[in-house]
């Protein structure tokens, strides 16, 4: 065969993907006519029963007389506590919350000080990467995305891993925790030699410390001199408590259950789960909302003016402004209502911060915005329960009033959530059950055979 020119392939691919694209479509009106849950979920957006899990539970409504379903502030537990109610008392002066909450998905209850410290200590140990792993596997060829950093760096420990392929509750648990302590390094080394190699900036790789928190090390190694406030790490710490985990049937966590459950490696359905985060439906949602954000203060100067933020959120959902998309970022949620507990905890905080940093008119503009948006999209669209603030409309604008590099919003939540993917993994491995499978209906009519050269 003679070779074809790379324009003449660049058409044919181009012709092929309308055909690809054509076979590829599912008449919405199917899904109604078999009873199909799309995206297994609901008209309303509450999802199917897959599954059981004892690690975490949300709240979002109460049943009412005839089966009703009332709509209440939402609430979400972590192996049965209220997780609004473990960052209200913890101690912010002295303690970082995220090694204690990481401990109780994992093994099911609080720790005691002892236990607390030998969980510390184990995860210091593991804070250390492989010997020449930043010069062979990050280093090498840097990815302009973090999460393919991270989800190439997650793979490649697979080679690095005497017991890969062993898939017994001990050796899970130690992979688990391996991770855990790992993905801050693997996630700020490799921003930091994408700064290098794509934009020409020095390099600087920090040591972890060994006395430091999670949220401390982030900060510690991210930052060229290393300086951080007491609030700043821990305004940090309480987002990676916030993002750690979420039921076990959000996308990333469904996939961790979904992988492992074909008795897979702990590396591969880690790395399925990055996949299933890095989609901007997922774990990319604060990125939008930052520049949402930038958007509606290019259009509108006078921030107290809520006629003119009005008319803006309007046309975002008329798709007439921002992305036209006809989305409101960081407002509403596949499960809750009436409030989302993370995002009224974490504001607190934020708020705080903002204080701190001199941003209390940037931190008013998003009251303003969270106030407002519900009640515009009641009145423009019909929807079948209530909207309200979700943690991604804070997450974004608190990372920025850190310094955090945008390339790494999407990474911290994968910091955060390696935690509650660990303890779903091992709830997997420890059930062996079978196999998942759910079904398709296949709607395509059945069709004779005709030879090629009849066609």
């Amino acid at each position: 065969m003679p070779m074809t020119s790379f324009s003449k392939v660049t058409e044919d691919i181009a012709r092929l993907s309308e055909l690809a694209e054509k076979a590829s479509y599912i008449d919405p009106k199917l899904y109604t006519k078999y009873d199909v849950k799309r995206g297994l979920r609901d008209i309303t957006g509450a999802g199917v029963l897959v599954g059981i899990t004892n690690i975490s539970e949300i709240n979002a409504f109460r049943d009412g007389q005839d089966g009703e379903r009332i709509p209440i502030d939402g609430e979400l537990f972590y192996r049965g506590y209220n997780i609004q109610e473990v960052i209200r008392n913890q101690d912010f002066n002295s303690h970082f919350g995220f090694e204690e909450c990481s401990y109780l998905l994992l093994f099911g209850e609080l720790p005691n000080k002892e236990q607390l410290d030998e969980y510390k200590q184990i995860l210091s140990r593991y804070r250390v990467l492989p010997r020449n792993f930043v010069r062979d596997i990050i280093m090498k060829k840097p990815s302009k995305n973090m999460m393919n950093t991270l989800a190439r760096c997650t793979l490649s420990m697979y080679s690095y891993d005497e017991h890969a392929d062993m898939t017994n509750a001990a050796n899970v648990l130690r992979q688990c925790l391996e991770l855990i302590a790992m993905f801050p390094l693997m996630s700020v080394y490799g921003y930091h030699a994408y700064r290098y190699y794509h934009k020409g900036k020095s390099l600087v790789i920090h040591r972890p410390v060994a006395e430091y928190s999670t949220a401390e090390n982030i900060l510690h190694c991210l930052r060229t001199d290393s300086y951080f406030s007491p609030l700043e790490a821990k305004l940090l710490d309480v987002a990676l408590i916030l993002h750690m985990e979420h039921g076990g049937g959000n996308n990333s966590t469904f996939t961790t259950h979904l992988v492992s459950s074909s008795g897979t490696d702990t590396y591969s359905a880690i790395a399925a789960a990055l996949g299933s985060l890095k989609g901007p439906k997922h774990g990319g949602a604060n990125i939008k909302n930052v520049h949402m954000f930038a958007d509606l203060k290019k259009h509108i100067h006078n921030w107290d003016n809520e006629d003119a933020i009005a008319d803006y959120l309007r046309k975002i959902l008329h798709k007439e402004a921002f992305d036209k998309a006809g989305l409101i970022y960081g407002i509403g949620h596949a499960v809750y209502s009436k409030s989302d507990p993370r995002a009224e905890t974490f504001k607190y905080f934020v708020g705080q911060l903002a204080a701190e940093k001199g941003y209390e008119k940037e931190y008013k503009l998003y009251r303003t915005v969270e106030r407002l948006a519900p009640q515009i999209i009641a009145e423009e669209r019909k929807i079948y329960k209530g909207v309200s603030a979700n943690v991604d409309f804070y997450s974004g604008f608190a990372y920025q009033m850190l310094g955090l590099p945008m390339e790494l919003y999407t990474p911290l939540f994968a910091i955060a959530r390696i935690a509650g993917w660990a303890a779903h993994r091992m709830e997997e491995v420890c059930h062996q059950d079978k196999i998942m499978r759910p079904a398709y209906v296949a709607a395509t009519p059945h069709r004779k055979y005709v030879p090629l050269d009849q066609r």
